[in-house]
């Protein structure tokens, strides 16, 4: 019997708080996310409703204080911009405006080209900026990587031009590869 076949033990509405609580002791989870486990586990539709509410009831659920905590820690520990950060909160099926008013609050002054700058010396901790930004193909590649993790395009190529004086080429051509002058 291959192990990709075996379906999950369907639970009473007692061992699926006790699978919830489980859950939520390895990694956080929002509410959109956790009721989507329960539900591939519950043996009746309304136990997972029941269960959730529950969970927020005695404080183990709560989206706003898992969203403000998570944008918070994507700003600090892994340098990304507001844009990567929305998005990873949407992923994680958190409300749009909550996400957005977690994102808000936690980059609230700060700048992005500060971040920017942080995170091009993370990402290229061991390479000199402008000479390996003089090539077109790294700038660009650099370029995507500042949009990616979430930093918007005027502020990346703002940070750039420091760097290459091609910089400024990024904005005709857009994300893709700047323009070869001959």
């Amino acid at each position: 019997m291959s192990f990709s076949a075996r379906k999950p033990k369907k639970l009473d509405r007692e061992a699926l708080l006790e699978y919830a609580l489980r859950t939520l002791t390895v990694r956080a989870l929002t509410t959109g996310e956790l009721r989507q486990r329960l539900q591939r586990r519950s043996e009746v539709a309304a136990d997972v409703d029941a269960t959730l509410d529950r969970l927020k009831e005695y404080g183990y659920l709560n989206d706003q204080k898992f969203a403000d905590n998570f944008a918070a820690a994507r700003r600090e520990n892994q340098g990304f911009g507001k844009q990567r950060v929305l998005r990873d909160l949407r992923q994680r099926r958190v409300a749009p405006a909550l996400a957005e008013k977690a994102v808000a609050g936690a980059f609230s002054g700060t700048e992005e080209e500060a971040l920017i700058l942080g995170y091009l010396k993370r990402k290229f901790r061991k390479l000199d900026l402008a000479t390996y930004l003089s090539q077109p193909s790294h700038l660009a590649s650099a370029f995507r990587k500042l949009l990616y993790a979430g930093f918007s395009a005027g502020t990346s190529i703002r940070v750039l031009r420091r760097y290459s004086e091609l910089a400024s080429q990024l904005e005709d051509s857009g994300p893709g590869e700047p323009e070869q002058s001959s």
